[in-house]
């Protein structure tokens, strides 16, 4: 296996608990815990490139990405293959060179190409069939 490069990421239900909230006046939250924040400066220490990829648009999900100074992001992508494909052309990567960390099943088509897929303890089972590892805490809690 080669060392891995990319690290991938989906939002909600990973950086999140998949909850979100919403004012009268249209406006949406999410709650991120600051030990993901952590964990992406422990990646960069590592070496690793991080990139987002999110089924669901969420100005939330760009003004957190923008915090960590993490500048790929796709936002709003419901086939994440295209930006997949578009991150693994832009570093040069082979599949075998990224892991991606997901929860739900739109997840499911880049986690059977990357080297390392990675689901959240409280995935869906048919994430957590098909990956390498699981993380012992659920999305949202770091």
């Amino acid at each position: 296996m080669k060392k891995i490069k990319l690290l991938i990421s989906d939002v909600d239900g990973v950086w999140t608990d998949g909850t979100f909230y919403k004012g009268t006046d249209g406006m949406e939250f999410k709650r991120f815990t600051v030990l993901d924040g952590v964990g992406i400066a422990m990646a960069r220490a590592a070496d690793l490139k991080i990139a987002l990829i999110s089924g669901r648009y969420s100005p939330a999900t760009e003004h957190r990405a923008k915090e960590l100074k993490i500048e790929d992001v796709y936002n709003g992508s419901l086939n994440k293959l295209p930006a997949y494909e578009a991150l693994k052309e832009k570093y040069n990567l082979d599949d075998s060179e990224i892991a991606y960390i997901g929860d739900d099943l739109i997840d499911i088509p880049v986690m059977e190409k990357v080297g390392v897929p990675i689901a959240v303890a409280n995935a869906a089972p048919e994430v957590k069939a098909i990956t390498k590892y699981t993380t012992k805490i659920s999305g949202g809690y770091g």
